[in-house]
């Protein structure tokens, strides 16, 4: 006959598996809930974050940049070329007030930005054109016909030789 050591065990709880299982994502459903109810529900109750998103796309014949401007005047943005590099330079100024019977909700946003963006050597920088709507201002930087004639796939060879 054997000897056989064994843990006692312990008597199944209805609940110990799932409340230890359950615990951590009741805890974080929680956490999620309070974000949810303290997230602002207007725009405006972001902070501005001082970089603008920008998109930039190219053509065979431009180069077209989309820059997200909403909420800010035309004379308060600033767009220049200088040399090889397209300058987006702004302010945003925002201030709105309510008022109710009982009270009243001031709010205001302030904010700079710059955003530089390296052209490529084929942009033809003196015939840039822009235009503002909808909150997204539209550069459109024609290139140079000449840049495809200079352009040529290189072959890659390996680096093995011959012996």
């Amino acid at each position: 006959m054997t000897n056989q050591l064994t843990t006692p065990r312990r008597p199944r709880s209805e609940h110990g598996f799932a409340e230890r299982f359950i615990e951590p994502l009741a805890r974080m459903r929680s956490g999620v809930d309070h974000l949810i109810e303290d997230f602002p529900t207007r725009l405006s109750a972001f902070p501005f974050t001082g970089a603008p998103a920008v998109e930039m796309a190219e053509t065979d014949d431009c180069y077209n940049v989309a820059v997200e401007v909403p909420g800010i005047a035309l004379e308060d943005i600033d767009l220049q070329v200088d040399h090889d590099t397209l300058i987006l330079k702004g302010e945003k100024k925002e201030e709105r007030q309510e008022t109710d019977r009982d009270y009243v909700i001031s709010e205001r946003s302030y904010g700079t930005f710059e955003r530089r963006i390296a052209l490529p050597a084929d942009a033809l920088t003196d015939d840039i054109k822009a235009e503002a709507s909808d909150g997204i201002l539209r550069v459109s930087i024609p290139r140079s016909a000449e840049a495809d004639t200079r352009r040529r796939r290189i072959e890659i060879h390996t680096g093995k030789k011959d012996v």
